[in-house]
């Protein structure tokens, strides 16, 4: 899942995310990735927030999200997941060509 907000309310957001951590489930528990507009090639006035969960989680996560942010459009959710896992492969990437 990816939702974007302002990327003004990134710092409110980032408090959420981070609140509770040791909870049995809590975004911190279950991972996240938040990524500023222009760091995904979108729109740079605002924020992403992906999301890899369960059905369960995602019931949570939007309890806690939808008054703060929205759903993207699924044309943006697949660029975001996809700049995303490319950045996560070249990342495993290097680290395999300086432990090869």
């Amino acid at each position: 899942m990816v939702f974007q907000l302002p990327a003004e309310k990134k710092a409110e957001l980032t408090k959420l995310l981070e609140a509770e951590p040791y909870e049995k489930v809590s975004f911190s528990r279950n991972g996240y990735k938040l990524k500023d507009g222009a760091s995904v090639s979108e729109d740079a006035k605002k924020a992403y927030l992906y999301l890899s969960c369960t059905e369960e989680f995602a019931k949570f996560a939007h309890s806690k999200l939808d008054s703060m942010c929205e759903k993207t459009e699924p044309a943006v959710q697949e660029r975001v997941i996809k700049k995303i896992e490319d950045e996560e492969n070249s990342a495993e990437a290097g680290f395999g060509a300086i432990f090869g």
